[in-house]
């Protein structure tokens, strides 16, 4: 067996800090600290750059740095922080747990991984070490890892000044020899006492009699370094993901804009993405949680609690597309009042194989590409205001479409409307490349994109069309169509495809009946004669 151990040693004062991400100034420039029983309990490099070191009073640390910012140490909101290093281990093994903390009461900082199936897969240790400290990285932890035989050892010697990736048994062993004792769980408890009979080291330990051990420190000492030695079993439970994705993120002061909401969610986004990996998932569909201020107005009060909910038209997990739709969306959203807490869900997901990594461009990257735009226009402009057009079955060409909502499954091309279009696109092109080709009665030709609202009647000269007081040259056609007697709207016309003299294409038709006056339902109408009806792009 292959351990992986994963240690975060600032994890207590990192989880805090993300708590500042609605202003993220006072956390990059300012000094931060964590009291506990009120002492301070970790500190940033910019609070001990002035003196403000682990053990000090609260009133002695604002002495010696008045703008300190000063929070309270927090068992459950680190333990909440380190659930998605637990999910991104997931996405390489499904042999994760954590280690418990050795101090009664304190919070847990290690996540171990078995890995020795995973190799192969991977490409080896190296690089499976690689890959996970990569996917690791945008949560913003410190994480110092080792490697040993046994998960035990993997835990200890990842706590050591610099942890060994050790692969076998033997050099596993003679790199717990240097472990300081007191990073044993009961060393701790008695290391005043080892210390004292300078047993400061595993190989100290490992000198003396087992039963003396034993009898002095008690058999919890002695089961805690055979297991980390190999010596007897040391099961683990592996964590389960749970079915549903939630995180919470209790802001350390309020936000009062959208561009604070969004630094907070940024950091939940990131746990929902190594929550995806570590199951293969896509998300379709999420929402963000405001949870607010309350206070009142003219006798209102504002509502405690607001809802985002943002749908995408393709599934993903790319952080930085959602942090964009979450933008989008963000920024046509008006707060009702200043936000305290942030909570992000997700429930709504999809399991498939990852997107191929494209040397050369696709069908299906531009597809991608296009259904990404259309998620930042609805983001931008809102789902109503996006449409597309849909073929109906209507040979009259200003009834052959029609404008709907846009839907995901249009915009990732699986709808017969979206491949009609494409083809229609398409043949339009190849028109356009070579000659056109006359069509006979009945054989539907080549039509324009654009439509004009209204058909332009055309002057004529010679029973010629003009456009512009300049004749057209007819290069296709007739296409008949005959159609709209249930709807009294008949059409009876031929369309002809004909250019301009600047090299212009564009779709004209004529009136069957020559012009002159026939009955119409009672009424005389004048009809007859060209009309431009659309042109090629």
């Amino acid at each position: 067996m292959l351990w992986i151990a994963l240690h975060l040693p600032a994890l207590s004062l990192e989880s805090f800090m993300a708590t500042l991400a609605s202003e993220p100034q006072a956390a990059a420039q300012r000094p931060v600290a964590l009291l506990e029983a009120h002492r301070i309990a970790s500190a940033n490099a910019a609070a001990q750059a002035l003196g403000v070191k682990p053990g000090l009073k609260r009133a002695t640390a604002l002495a010696l740095a008045p703008q300190i910012v000063l929070g309270q140490a927090d068992a459950g909101r680190d333990a909440t922080a380190l659930l998605p290093v637990a999910h991104a281990a997931l996405a390489f093994t499904p042999m994760v747990c954590l280690q418990p903390a050795t101090t009664p009461g304190a919070a847990c900082d290690t996540v171990l991984l078995e890995v020795q199936s995973s190799l192969r897969y991977f490409g080896g240790h190296e690089r499976l070490l690689q890959r996970l400290h990569a996917s690791l990285r945008p949560l913003g932890h410190v994480v110092r890892s080792a490697s040993a035989a046994t998960a035990q050892a993997a835990a200890l010697l990842s706590r050591v000044a610099s942890p060994p990736h050790c692969t076998d048994l033997a050099t596993t062993r003679q790199a717990l020899e240097v472990v300081p004792v007191w990073l044993l769980g009961p060393g701790r408890e008695h290391w005043e006492a080892l210390q004292g009979m300078g047993l400061r080291t595993l190989a100290d330990l490992l000198a003396l009699p087992r039963v003396g051990l034993a009898r002095r420190f008690g058999e919890a000492l002695l089961d805690e370094i055979d297991a980390a030695l190999g010596r007897r079993p040391d099961p683990r439970d592996p964590i389960v993901l749970p079915a549903t994705f939630e995180s919470r993120l209790e802001l350390f002061a309020r936000a009062d804009t959208t561009e604070q909401v969004q630094q907070g969610a940024s950091v939940l986004l990131e746990r929902l993405v190594l929550w995806l990996a570590a199951q293969h998932a896509f998300v379709r569909r999420f929402r963000l949680l405001m949870h607010h201020e309350g206070r009142g107005s003219q006798g209102e009060r504002s509502p405690q609690a607001s809802a985002l909910d943002i749908a995408l038209a393709e599934p993903s997990r790319d952080s930085a597309h959602l942090l964009v739709l979450l933008r989008e969306h963000l920024a046509r959203l008006q707060l009702p009042a200043p936000t305290l807490e942030l909570a992000l869900q997700a429930d709504d997901i999809t399991k498939r194989a990852p997107p191929n990594q494209e040397l050369f461009p696709t069908t299906q990257g531009e597809r991608e590409g296009l259904t990404r735009l259309i998620e930042r226009l609805q983001a931008r402009l809102g789902t109503d205001q996006v449409r597309r057009l849909v073929a109906v079955d209507d040979h009259r060409p200003e009834q052959a479409s029609q404008a709907q909502a846009l839907d995901g499954r249009a915009a990732s091309g699986g709808s017969g409307g979206g491949r009609r279009a494409a083809r229609s696109t398409a043949k339009h092109r190849r028109s356009l490349a070579g000659p056109m080709p006359e069509a006979s009665h009945g054989e539907v030709g080549e039509r324009p994109v654009w439509l004009l609202p209204v058909p332009e009647p055309l002057a004529e000269k010679g029973a010629g069309p003009l456009l512009e007081h300049r004749p057209l040259k007819l290069l296709a056609g007739p296409e008949r169509i005959e159609a709209g007697w249930w709807d009294d709207a008949l059409a009876e016309r031929d369309y002809f495809i004909a250019q301009a003299p600047e090299g212009a294409l564009v779709w004209i038709y004529r009136e069957r009946w020559p012009l002159s006056t026939r009955a119409s339902g009672g009424n005389a109408a004048t009809v007859g004669g060209w009309f431009l009806h659309g042109r090629f792009g």
